[in-house]
């Protein structure tokens, strides 16, 4: 190997280099961004859909967040941003209306309208992600779920992101980091394009400390997850590679080191499901 390679890299349990990884893990997600959704129902048994709801109830977004969510092709966060940004809208405009009991019906429909034409308050979502197969999944489903407003996509890397400094109010990347091969530069490059005050979001498979749960949760992950690989997408490899990258991953203390490192302030984690996932948190003050 040449030196212009880079360093030595894992991939999986493999030891390949920086640029190698980068190609292989791309072909990953170009092979299984068809069939991402099921498969993440049938790995989670459905629960990736529960945590991802409790990253979006963390953020807790008002209207007129900016977030920039990082390796979310699949849109599972830009889609729980506006739901969300959505009903606190809603509830706004109800007390709004309830205050102003003298309004005649006319004003109440013209200002309900007006209102309405901007239900996220100024919200938008820029959705980040390096793989073009993952972003056309996204959009066909933004598409035909009808979500148009307040949404865009980037093809971008997260560790050279395509944005100014100081732009978003909330930066969250779901299940992407540990697919990322320099994980500093990633972690850097969201602390660069946050607003100071911003927060940085982390959903990430993490480790378990009980030795049973952990134990089980080897067994299900080695001899069944690959094999509903092979099964539903016919992709037993890609399957592989994901579990071990699991496990290749940081453990909650080390992720929160290297957020710190990254500049980050009032960093702090929650295990879900008892450190299968956990959800770390940030600061750019």
């Amino acid at each position: 190997r040449g030196l212009a390679a880079g360093p030595e890299m894992h991939f999986g349990f493999q030891t390949v280099t920086e640029a190698e990884r980068r190609e292989k893990i791309y072909q990953v997600f170009e092979s299984v961004a068809k069939k991402y959704d099921v498969m993440n129902d049938s790995m989670t048994l459905g629960i990736h859909r529960v945590w991802k709801d409790i990253l979006v109830h963390k953020m807790n977004p008002s209207p007129g967040t900016l977030l920039l969510d990082v390796a979310g092709g699949t849109g599972d966060i830009a889609f729980r941003f506006i739901n969300y940004v959505r009903s606190v809208r809603e509830r706004q405009l109800q007390r709004k209306l309830r205050h102003h009991q003298n309004l005649s019906w006319q004003e109440i429909a013209e200002s309900y309208q007006e209102d309405k034409s901007k239900s996220l308050g100024g919200s938008q979502v820029v959705v980040c992600d390096i793989n073009k197969e993952m972003l056309k999944v996204g959009k066909e489903k933004a598409q035909n779920l009808g979500y148009t407003e307040g949404l865009s996509w980037v093809l971008g890397n997260a560790e050279e992101l395509p944005f100014d400094d100081d732009k978003f109010d909330v930066y969250t990347i779901a299940f992407g980091i540990r697919n990322v091969t320099r994980i500093d530069l990633a972690l850097q490059e969201a602390y660069r394009v946050l607003k100071p005050g911003g927060r940085f979001l982390c959903l990430e498979f993490s480790h378990v400390s009980n030795p049973l749960l952990s134990s089980l949760y080897d067994l299900y992950s080695f001899q069944v997850i690959p094999v509903l690989g092979e099964v539903i997408a016919g992709d037993w490899k890609s399957y592989q590679y994901l579990v071990e990258s699991i496990r290749r991953f940081p453990p909650q203390e080390e992720l929160k080191a290297m957020i710190e490192d990254a500049g980050f302030l009032k960093v702090d984690y929650q295990n879900l499901n008892l450190g299968i996932v956990a959800i770390h948190s940030g600061f750019k003050l």
